[in-house]
């Protein structure tokens, strides 16, 4: 079982000079280079994201970032004309990247909130999924109500919409933080643990990995939409970045990320009668 911090009450986690004039001018000039060598380069864009959520965010057998996330960032660099680096950063630290200019942008497959928009500002929304549950094959279980019951322990991952709604809406489980969300998917399917809450891609993905021993409800009962984050008051480079998801969506490319990378569940949603993410 993951190792755990204690957040709140029912909440555990499962880690003497003196210088002549001329020495002085010296001195400035040297801060003063210094200064600029450490400057970021005008025409490089800095993207962070966390690089463990397939098939979003990952790394390919090179240990090098690929996925949609990476793409999206790749295709907007080109629109852009920067170059392109990607800063692989845990996703709970990624807004405090951002606000102290460690990078550019957030494309993280990171959920827009009210919360969150206090501390940066976010691009238009490119794609909508929602909050679903996997629980263990013996569960009776239908619903997020059925979830918030005495004696219930209820695992998220930390950082996330699904441990700010499990915070928020869910007063009577024991709620498990966990940094991996395969660690908490694990836990439900060797019964350790009542339910996992994530999105609705990454139930859906944990749930075929585990189809002898969970059960997942895919209908979302928290709607959600992802969008990029962008440092609060670079208006500029926010507008070039809704620019570029207006002309990207109307190009396609969302249409072939989606059969790149996720051709199996388009196909499967699409029986299912739920709506495909982009």
């Amino acid at each position: 079982m993951a190792e755990a911090v204690v957040i709140p009450k029912r909440t555990r986690t499962v880690n003497k000079i003196s210088l002549n004039i001329t020495t002085i001018g010296i001195v400035a000039i040297a801060f003063t280079l210094l200064g600029c060598s450490n400057k970021k380069p005008s025409n490089l864009l800095i993207v962070g994201m966390e690089l463990s959520y397939p098939p979003f965010e990952m790394t390919d057998e090179q240990n090098q970032p690929t996925g949609i996330s990476v793409d999206m960032a790749q295709a907007l660099s080109r629109e852009l004309g920067k170059d392109l680096r990607i800063e692989n950063i845990p996703f709970a630290g990624l807004i405090p990247s951002l606000r102290t200019g460690k990078i550019d942008l957030i494309i993280s497959s990171m959920t827009q909130t009210e919360e969150r928009a206090q501390s940066i500002d976010f691009s238009d929304p490119y794609l909508d999924t929602g909050l679903c549950i996997l629980l263990p094959k013996a569960s009776d279980a239908k619903s997020i109500e059925d979830i918030d019951t005495p004696g219930t322990t209820v695992a998220v991952k930390q950082g996330t919409t699904s441990h700010i709604y499990a915070n928020q809406h869910l007063g009577k489980v024991e709620l498990l933080l966990f940094e991996d969300e395969a660690a908490a998917a694990l836990e439900v399917a060797q019964g350790k643990v009542d339910a996992f809450i994530y999105d609705q891609i990454s139930i859906y993905l944990n749930w075929k990995k585990h189809t002898e021993t969970t059960i997942a409800l895919l209908r979302p009962f928290n709607q959600e939409s992802w969008a990029i984050g962008v440092r609060k008051g670079n208006t500029a480079l926010l507008e070039e970045v809704n620019s570029f998801l207006k002309e990207f969506d109307s190009s396609g490319g969302f249409d072939a990320l989606g059969d790149k990378y996720l051709a199996e569940e388009k196909r499967i949603f699409k029986e299912l009668g739920y709506p495909f993410f982009f």
